[in-house]
């Protein structure tokens, strides 16, 4: 007789940390992306120039400090996964874009 067991705890919490991990790409991302609109607007407009270098500074101060926390801390495999929530994050809100 033949038993059929149910996927494993571990591969579950795999694909649950592999969410997770995407879900902090895309946070970071959509802050990262949202900002740099900002920013690019307040270049444009020549508004503040002093203000708009501290944010671009600030931005991917916050941006490459995240990655490297995740690196250090999580290696690779998480690294990789935020990245490519980041890349979801850069596409929808470039594709967003200014709609009405």
């Amino acid at each position: 007789m033949m038993v059929l067991h149910g996927p494993d705890f571990n591969s579950i919490l795999s694909v649950v940390r592999a969410v997770g991990w995407f879900a902090v790409g895309v946070l970071i991302g959509a802050l990262h992306f949202l900002t740099l609109r900002h920013n690019a607007r307040m270049f444009a407009s020549d508004r503040s120039l002093p203000k708009a270098l501290a944010l671009q500074i600030l931005r991917l101060t916050i941006t490459v400090t995240a990655l490297a926390i995740i690196a250090i801390q999580f290696a690779a495999l998480p690294l990789l996964i935020t990245a490519a929530g980041i890349l979801m994050a850069r596409t929808i809100v470039v594709g967003v874009g200014d709609r009405p």
